[in-house]
């Protein structure tokens, strides 16, 4: 029987944020059919315990090896037979307007293939990712060499993250992101399910292109979602380097390589040049900790917020209305998973 919503969430050893993204969804759900997987990567950290002994109504995959974001997230669209598909990352809060809003908005704009949100960071600043251009060769050129950043507004120079639409209206986009990607099945299988060539990274980019190339329209609606960003995986390691900077070229490879074949070569070569020098500096910022010459990082100022009597969105909205020049960062405290959760560090309480 077809339910309105199958919301997926592949994790790998976030079990404490995961169950946090868990508990939001539920509150986001009521009074929709909803159905919530949670395909497990191979965690150590008892992930698949404590969704069985806590969430029963969970369906959940437990896969005996890491398979990557791709091939996870199909295995639970595979089996789900909801009209959408939201693609969910663990490290994420959703706001209890977000999934219906979002729904409501796909069943009135049938020419709609997919939706993402205003997604936050941690200190409810807006983070730039949730609605981005396609990387054309001259738009990755115009990100790689930094010229998206010294015209931001620009629809020529930055169009990498679109900062010229307003974060507050309802605007047609290029590429949504995979951490919360709300797809229509039929668009979804019509296009295909998602690229298992992308291990992680690129898989997102590379399905908004299918989608647009189908004929359908990508949206950018201003409901908020808090995303932690990058708690599943470590931004620090040469692996990541390698990881996201071929998922660059598997996309190029696929959707650019003939039309740009002259320019194939040096946008190569543009890649590795750029993985390589953030290889150094990851490089040399270990050298400096190991050295003991990194300066200090200046205190961090939390605002803390007890996730078992506060409702999600309003700690969200709490966190997005703060004052720019005094910004403080979420610090969420529950008595029921028996956790204090900062960015970067989960300690029992």
């Amino acid at each position: 029987m077809e339910s309105t919503l199958d919301v997926v969430i592949v994790s790998y050893n976030v079990r404490y944020l995961l169950e946090q993204c868990i508990r939001s969804v539920e509150q986001a759900s009521q009074g929709m059919d909803v159905n919530v997987w949670v395909v497990d990567n191979a965690s150590t950290d008892d992930t698949i315990l404590c969704i069985k002994e806590n969430y029963p109504e969970v369906h959940y995959i437990a896969n005996k090896e890491n398979l990557g974001f791709s091939r996870a997230n199909n295995q639970a669209i595979r089996q789900g037979k909801g009209k959408y598909v939201l693609l969910l990352n663990p490290d994420t809060i959703v706001g209890e307007d977000v999934l219906c809003g979002c729904v409501k908005f796909l069943d009135e704009h049938p020419e709609a293939g997919a939706t993402g949100v205003r997604m936050l960071h941690p200190d409810g600043s807006f983070a730039p990712e949730s609605r981005r251009g396609l990387p054309t060769p001259f738009t990755s050129f115009c990100k790689m060499t930094g010229l998206n950043a010294l015209f931001p507004n620009s629809r020529i120079f930055g169009k990498y993250y679109m900062r010229y639409l307003n974060t507050e209206e309802i605007n047609p986009i290029e590429v949504i992101s995979g951490a919360f990607c709300m797809v229509r099945r039929d668009a979804l299988e019509g296009v295909g399910l998602l690229d298992e060539d992308f291990f992680m990274y690129g898989e997102d980019i590379d399905l908004s292109f299918r989608l647009l190339q189908a004929g359908w329209k990508n949206y950018y609606l201003p409901y908020s979602i808090m995303h932690y960003k990058g708690e599943s995986t470590v931004k620090s390691s040469f692996k990541y380097v390698h990881v996201f900077y071929n998922a660059m070229l598997i996309f190029f490879n696929k959707h650019y390589r003939k039309p740009y074949s002259l320019l194939g070569c040096l946008i190569k070569i543009a890649v590795y040049i750029r993985a390589f020098i953030d290889m150094y500096i990851r490089f040399w910022d270990r050298m400096c900790q190991r050295m003991g010459c990194v300066q200090k990082p200046k205190p961090v100022n939390y605002i803390q917020f007890d996730f078992d009597k506060m409702r999600a969105q309003k700690i969200i909205e709490t966190l997005r209305v703060q004052p720019h020049h005094e910004r403080r960062v979420i610090e969420t405290i529950s008595a029921k998973a028996g956790v204090r959760i900062r960015p970067g560090e989960i300690v029992p309480i």
